[in-house]
């Protein structure tokens, strides 16, 4: 098993009349907010995600 390194906060259909422009929308009001959110497009599902990174703890 793989570990995730992003969080999905949002996904849109790829199939949207506007394309991934949503998307880039929705991530650029979160970089904004301070959070480092970037769109990436997921082929097996056809959609665009709003995505990300993961909080890495150190042991």
């Amino acid at each position: 098993m793989t570990e995730s390194t992003h969080n999905v906060l949002r996904r849109f259909s790829a199939g949207h009349p506007r394309g991934s422009l949503p998307a880039e929308e929705y991530a650029a009001e979160q970089r904004v907010l301070g959070t480092p959110a970037e769109v990436v497009m997921n082929l097996r599902t056809d959609e665009f995600h709003v995505i990300v990174p993961c909080a890495t703890s150190k042991a």
